[in-house]
């Protein structure tokens, strides 16, 4: 799956269309509903929604998955074999961003950036409950690496670099564990992200982030 959107995004040089999620999270609660929207400086007609996933092989919405409206599409009820990657495609044939979305079951989600962040801003994590309340303390973990616990379940990584790009996922005592989900950091002059790596094992940050509690 990550070789998948490593080969599209190295096509997606000069983007042309934005692919946006909202809500704007790449962890899901299964049951939930997310739309996504192809954007466009001047217009967003012509494209169209496709998806990659573990049960489906380059699909469009509409095609089995997805309820179509011009250039956007919902999904009203995600169930975790919607879990994969989505795009947004032209006849002419470029594509945009790759967003990688995880679908679970489980009662905690880390709600964190679908898109890659920009070096020397802020990261906001959000671990998340299915039931209510769902800002409860939270721990926080960067490839398997404790990094910080925090009273509400929210975590800031300020000022991020190239180092902090990783695998990150959170746990709520009493409910559970998070998916993981890997984090992109872009510097000014990059249009290409760095794909993230083939699996889950990856080695410790170099580097403790910069975190504040909020």
């Amino acid at each position: 799956m990550w070789l998948f959107c490593f080969l599209l995004c190295s096509l997606a040089a000069s983007l042309q269309a934005r692919l946006t999620v909202s809500p704007s999270s790449s962890q899901i609660f299964k049951g939930d509903f997310v739309s996504l929207s192809c954007e466009e400086d001047d217009s967003s007609a012509g494209w169209t929604l496709g998806r990659n996933t573990s049960k489906q092989q380059r699909t469009q919405c509409g095609d089995g998955w997805g309820k179509p409206a011009g250039s956007s599409c919902t999904i009203t009820m995600m169930v975790p074999h919607d879990s994969g990657v989505y795009w947004c495609e032209s006849r002419e044939g470029p594509i945009s961003n790759m967003v990688n979305l995880t679908v679970t079951g489980g009662s905690v989600i880390l709600q964190s950036p679908v898109l890659p962040v920009m070096e020397g801003g802020d990261v906001t994590l959000l671990c998340k409950t299915k039931t209510t309340p769902s800002n409860l303390p939270a721990a926080f973990y960067k490839d398997e690496v404790f990094i910080g616990k925090e009273p509400t379940g929210h975590m800031t990584i300020q000022h991020v670099s190239r180092s902090d790009e990783g695998l990150y996922k959170c746990d709520i005592s009493g409910h559970g564990e998070s998916p993981s989900s890997w984090i992109t950091v872009t510097d000014k002059h990059t249009t290409t992200p760095t794909p993230p790596p083939t699996s889950t094992s990856n080695p410790a940050s170099s580097r403790d982030p910069a975190l504040v509690r909020t």
